[in-house]
């Protein structure tokens, strides 16, 4: 009846979790949480019902926060720069937790812990929207750009200058730059990787004064620049391209 009312404990408040998840349409819902609250107690009370076991429900306990960690795992999902499913995965690491002290008879310290999850979801979710609104200081961004000049090979010596001139007079910082031989032909390609401050209506206004500069000059034939995110190879769809008319 013991182990009957621990897995009884451990259903009702992994359900009382799981609720607060299903409510909000969560990937990990009201049955997976009080499944993995069950599946813990009953591991952990498994030393109290068999005889002659070698081992300790401490010792369970610590492989079933071992076995859990490749279950919630499996709910975290990385779309693109957004990382989504940790507080699901936090949720079910905490249901787990549930069970192994509804497991080891500890039941107040169970709807403690219960009761504290619960209270987490519902009072810090408004709390983290409300910062979430707050404006971020564009201080702490930095935007990468990347800025390509195509001219003669011959006439580097005078691009290369100019540009790194522009640069720095538009306020951007100089992070790298380098020359590209294009093969069969007598031109070079600069690529120069920019940073700003994350203001990018104004950096784009200014990117856009740098291109019309430097396509003033006859020995400019392509000019462009794209915004760059994690991977510099990777351009945003925020990415412009410019031509030259001349060459």
């Amino acid at each position: 009846m013991a182990f009957a009312a621990q897995l009884l404990l451990a259903a009702l408040c992994g359900a009382a979790v799981g609720l607060e998840r299903q409510w909000r349409q969560r990937q990990a819902g009201l049955r997976t949480n009080a499944l993995v609250a069950i599946g813990s107690a009953a591991y952990v009370a498994l030393p109290a019902l068999v005889d002659k076991v070698d081992t300790s429900p401490t010792r369970v306990a610590a492989q079933v926060v071992s076995g859990i960690g490749f279950l919630a795992g499996g709910v975290i999902l990385k779309e693109g720069a957004t990382v989504r499913g940790l507080n699901t995965a936090a949720t079910l690491w905490c249901s787990s937790a549930i069970g192994v002290l509804a497991g080891s008879g500890l039941a107040p310290e169970a709807i403690l812990l219960t009761a504290f999850v619960v209270v987490t979801h519902l009072a810090l979710r408004p709390l983290a929207r409300r910062i979430n609104r707050q404006p971020i200081d564009q201080a702490d961004l930095e935007t990468r750009y990347r800025l390509e000049v195509t001219c003669g090979e011959p006439q580097e010596a005078h691009i290369r200058p100019l540009l790194i001139q522009e640069i720095a007079r538009s306020q951007f910082k100089l992070q790298s730059l380098r020359s590209v031989d294009l093969l069969g032909s007598d031109k070079v390609r600069l690529e120069a990787t920019i940073s700003g401050d994350g203001q990018a209506t104004e950096e784009t206004r200014r990117l856009e004064e740098i291109t019309a500069r430097l396509a003033m000059e006859a020995a400019v034939t392509a000019i462009g620049w794209e915004t760059l995110i994690d991977d510099e190879s990777t351009p945003t769809l925020e990415s412009r391209r410019a031509t030259s008319d001349e060459g």
